[in-house]
Formats: structure tokens, sequence, C-alpha cells
């Protein structure tokens, strides 16, 4: 076998990618199955500019690494290409390099699209080929992924959701999966379930953060179609799909990106730019157009080969800034002196222009942490372009608060009203995410204080007053039913806790929070404006008490949310009104099917000509210990 001149790059494309300016790369570059000269096999395309040679080498030529030199493009773009006669789907191939110093170099397909199964490092001549059947979701979603409706995100590290009970060490399969996460999610009432990183990766710790294979679908859970199958079975049931994605940073390993023609090709070479120092990765050189071209091209790449609704892009702040964890005196600086890598603000901003212009009704979510101005104001008002961005502040602030004994909530009482105050600044997403429960950082039910009762008293008012404050949402898996162990990413969740009535009391009370929001316009209409919050009283310390609005676009839709966060019965507690009318209680935490103490306050509340917190109108009700209760206007 013979490598044969061919080519996918016409001379706009080659212009494209050394501009940075090509954003479906994966259309060209990776092992492609075609017919030439009336014969099948397969082209191959690489980007390895400072190599001296490059070869296939696989099983077809028992793994010669000189037999198949591919060949070099007489241009300035430095890629390696050509056709490879009889390569079928299923050929396992890697590129050997020898790199412009002599050295030789093994190296997988950046763009390959299937690789072997970890620990092995080959990758695998494949295809995208799908017949999708969610063509209803996709015509749908550009009206309901949008940021006027209900969004509540499932997280979900699908190696350590659920396992086989038979072979607990066995991760399940995509497929296997779509059977019992689909009813779930449905049944749970999410509208979205976020995947951790499902690219394809070498390191099972990392979680999928440190990724080898930004265009193969881990092959640890099966093929890309049957990924594809998961993601249509979630759309055909309504539920969209956000992919967690990694362009900050990527490992040393031998076969992966690092080094890859011998240079510093996809990293900084000054490793002030170019090393994370908590990660031990390498990060990317935003300020090379050929890599923006590679990283874009990516993010394209699963919002049209996959469907994904969305992208959660991690550590943003870690590529915006070169002092990111590192001493100032230890970090570089830009052209100006500054701190801001300005690479990579043109990369994100390039980024959400890219896909928001490509793509109807899809979500770029930034994980961002710093007090970076505009990460999600328009590209053209001076922003990074981002529909959401991680309230990393709120959450922050929120979970100090709840691991406070209620007896001393009063002197920490406005750590939750504090996030009011920036709260519309962005368009923010509240997480309680896998961060937030390992390492040391224990499980969202033992964060809460008190005992077993208070404990989970505490935490059903924690959700219902993250649920009930503007902002969309995001929870990781096991907190919904109050998962006691941090989260293991080498097992499965415990799911045997859900034959206990607390565990099973917090499910329901999500399930019913879930249904609330969904239903209730005033919880996601404004979900980014003022207009849709106000307070009632902000200032109760000595009660550790909290009233305030959520308004829709009409009136009738208004609802009272009240937060008792001391285990004290309020009884005959005043709440003034935003105006004159009859209220119901449609939400308590209290419940007794949801493992609390019954408190409830069934008849039609009336109003009452009584002046409290500065309104004219009030009225007079009980407030549950450790509870929160939501009121909406008597029909």
């Amino acid at each position: 076998m013979e490598v044969l001149a061919y080519s996918l790059f016409s001379d706009f494309d080659i212009s494209l990618f050394i501009s940075g300016k090509h954003f479906r790369l994966y259309e060209k570059f990776g092992a492609h199955l075609i017919q030439h000269n009336n014969t099948n096999g397969t082209y191959f395309a690489v980007w390895a500019p400072n190599a001296q040679a490059v070869n296939v080498t696989g099983n077809f030529n028992q793994w010669n690494k000189t037999s198949h030199q591919l060949n070099r493009r007489l241009d300035s773009s430095g890629i390696w290409e050509g056709f490879i006669p009889n390569i079928g789907k299923g050929e396992v191939y890697k590129y050997a390099i020898k790199g412009f110093d002599g050295t030789d170099i093994e190296k997988g397909d950046p763009f390959a699209t299937k690789w072997e199964h970890p620990p092995r490092t080959a990758s695998i001549v494949w295809d995208t080929d799908y017949a999708w059947k969610d063509k209803t979701w996709l015509n749908k979603r550009p009206k309901v992924n949008v940021l006027n409706k209900p969004m509540s995100v499932y997280e979900v590290h699908l190696g350590s959701w659920q396992r086989d009970p038979s072979e607990p060490k066995r991760v399940l399969t995509y497929k296997e999966i779509a059977v019992s996460l689909v009813p779930y999610v449905l049944d749970m009432g999410f509208t979205h379930v976020e995947l951790m990183p499902i690219m394809e990766y070498p390191y099972y710790p990392s979680w999928g953060y440190q990724i080898t294979g930004y265009f193969a679908a881990s092959s640890r859970h099966g093929t890309p179609q049957e990924l594809m199958f998961l993601i249509e079975e979630l759309h055909k049931n309504n539920i969209g799909v956000i992919l967690d994605w990694v362009p900050s940073h990527f490992p040393g390993d031998a076969h992966g990106l690092f080094k890859f023609d011998g240079t510093h090709l996809y990293e900084h070479a000054d490793m002030r730019k170019g090393f994370h120092p908590d990660w031990k990765s390498y990060i990317f050189n935003y300020d090379r157009n050929e890599v923006r071209s590679f990283l874009i091209s990516n993010a394209m790449y699963w919002l049209d080969k996959f469907h994904a609704d969305g992208l959660r892009v991690d550590a943003v702040a870690s590529m915006l800034y070169f002092d990111f964890s590192r001493k100032a005196e230890e970090a570089a600086t830009n052209e100006f002196g500054g701190s801001e890598n300005l690479g990579a603000t043109l990369f994100l901003k390039d980024l959400n222009e890219a896909v928001y212009g490509s793509f109807e009704g899809i979500h770029t979510i930034a994980e961002e942490s710093s007090t970076y101005p505009g990460v999600t104001h328009p590209v053209f008002a001076g922003g990074l372009g981002f529909g959401m961005k991680w309230m990393m502040g709120w959450m922050n602030d929120t979970l100090k608060y709840f691991k406070n004994d209620p007896v001393n909530r009063k002197y920490h009482h406005h750590q939750l009203t504090f996030s009011i105050t920036y709260a519309f600044s962005e368009n923010f997403m509240l997480p309680f995410s896998h961060d937030e429960v390992v390492h040391g950082k224990s499980s969202m039910i033992y964060k809460m204080p008190g005992d077993e009762w208070q404990k989970f008293a505490n935490l059903r008012v924690l959700y219902a007053y993250m649920f009930t404050q503007p902002g969309t949402k995001l929870l990781f898996m096991g907190n919904e039913f109050a998962q006691t162990h941090e989260w293991d990413f080498k097992n499965s969740l415990d799911w045997h806790l859900l034959q206990h009535p607390p565990h099973l009391g917090m499910q329901k009370t999500v399930r019913a929070i879930n249904k609330l929001y969904k239903s209730e316009p005033a919880l996601y209409e404004h979900s980014f404006s003022h207009e849709g919050f106000e307070w009632i009283n902000a200032d109760d310390a000595q009660h550790s008490v909290y009233i305030y609005i959520r308004k829709g676009l009409k009136a009738k839709d208004t609802l009272i949310v009240i937060l008792n966060l001391t285990p004290v019965y309020r009884e005959n507690y005043l709440v003034g009104l935003p105006f004159k009318a009859k209220w119901k209680e449609i939400f308590n935490t209290d419940a007794k099917e949801f493992f609390g103490s019954g408190k409830l306050n069934e008849d039609v509340l009336l109003p009452l000509q009584e002046t409290c917190h500065g309104r004219e109108y009030s009225i007079s009700l009980n407030i549950p210990p450790l509870g929160a209760l939501v009121l909406k206007q008597a029909k």
C-alpha cells in the first residue's frame, strides 16, 4: 500500500485555518473514510508544521513507522495529508512523527473520533454517521432552551451515577445509562442534564478534565453513535443536554497534544503562560491562530455532530489571567504589562460569536470565579459573549451561611442578602456542583448543622431558597436525595439510601421544587432582571427570616417566598403584601411527605389592613421551623 496525493483542503480552507477563522476543521483534519480512484480507503490529515516527516502507523502495516509517509503541503500551513487505500472503519493507528530535532514521536490523532479504551492510547478510524430522530426537539429548541424559560440542570458523571449491581467495577455503556437516566431525570423534573467531560481522557481520577481526544466520545462507555443515542433519548423526552468542555488545559501524556511535533505546538512555549501549576497540565496557546481554530472547531463539533444544546466551559478564570494560581513575580504579562491573557479573551469572544451564530437555541456557560466584567455581555458591547456564568460568590456565601448553627445565623444574616446587590450584573446560574462534595468538603447533607431532622430540614430550605432566587439552577447528582458520602468517582451513588424516609423525603422535595419552578412563570420569566425580584423584608436578622417577592410578566403570577432559618416555629407572623389580595400557600418544605413536621398554612390567607414592612396590607401566618413556604394569589 502507498500514500496517494489527495486533499480535502481548498485554498480558502487553508486561508481560514492560518488566520484562526476556520471553525469546522473536523470536516478536514483527522481520518476520513472516502473513495478515491474507485478505491475505498482513508484520508489522513494532521497539523505538524515543525516535523521532518509524518507517517501513519498501525495494524495495517505491522506498526511500521516509515512505510506510509504523508505528503507535506507545499504552502505554509504545516499540514501533512494523504490517502491510504483499503484502510477501513475500525483500523487502529497513530502518527509516527520525526520531530524538528530528529526525535521520533508517536502521537494519537488530535481529530480522531474514536480512541482505544484506556490505558491503550491509539486512535481508531471511525465515522460520525447517525440517523438522528430528534428533529422535533431541535425545531422547538430556540423557543424552550432560552433565557426566559426554566433551566434546572442535573449534573452527572456517567461513570458513577449508576453502575452494574452485579459487577460494581464496570461502568455502564451510554445505552445502558440511557435506560435508567432518562426516565429518572424526567420523573425528577429537571429540564437539562449536564454531562461531566465525556471526551476521551487517559487518567480516570481526572474525572474527564484532562483530555487527550477532544473529538472522541470516551470509549469507556461505548462508541460515538451510542453517545448520540443517549443524547437523542434525552431530546425525545424534552431534556436538554449540556456538555462540560475543557479548552483551558490538557495533560502532558506522551500520546496527546503536548509537544506534538517536537515543539510547543498547542501549548505556550513560555511555561509562565503554558503550564498550569495546580493541575500539572499545559495551557493552550490562544495567541496562535491555528490553536483557536482547533478549539472553536471542537466546540462546533459537539454542537453539530452530537446535537448538544450547550457547553459549560471549564476554568474560564484560569484562561483569562496569567497570574491565576501564580505569585505575581512568577506570572507573565501581556504586551501592555497587564495580567490579562489577551489571546484567551479573543478566543472566547470568537468562540461565542461562532457558536451562537451557527446554532439556534444553544447556551455557553462560563465557570468563571473572578470579577472579570461582562462575561455574559454581548461581544459587540465589549463582553465575552457567554449566555450564562456560574454564580460562585452566591454559592460560597450560601454554604458558609448554612454551615452556621442557627443560633448564630443572626450574626451572618446579610450573607444571604448580599448576592442580590450584584445578581443582575451577569446572567447567573446558581450551582451546587461536584466541586462542593469532594476533597474533604463533605456531602451537602453533612454541611448542615443540627440533629438528623434539622440537617434534612436545613437542606430542604436551602434548595427552596436556591430555586426561588433569580438565575438558573444546577444540582449535582446525589444531592437531590442527600447522598451521605462525598462523591466517589469509582463507585455508584448510594441509591439504597432511598429506603430511608429522610432521604426519600429529600428526593420528593427536589421533585416538587422542580415542578414548582417549571410551573410558576414568576420563577423564570425575569431570571436575569431586577424586574423579577423585590425584598419585602431583608433585615429580620433577629429571627433569621427572609421574605421576598418573585414577579413574572403578569401580576397574577406574583409569588411571596418566606424562609425561616431557625428551628423555631413562628406563629402569627405578619408579612407585608405587594398588593391587596387573598393568598394561598402553594409550597411548604415542612410537609410531612418531605419528612417535615407538617406545620402548614392550609387555609386561604386574608389581607389585613395593618401596615407591615412599609406596606399598607399584610397577612398573618405560621412559618415552620427551618422551613420555606411559597404563597400565590388565591383564585
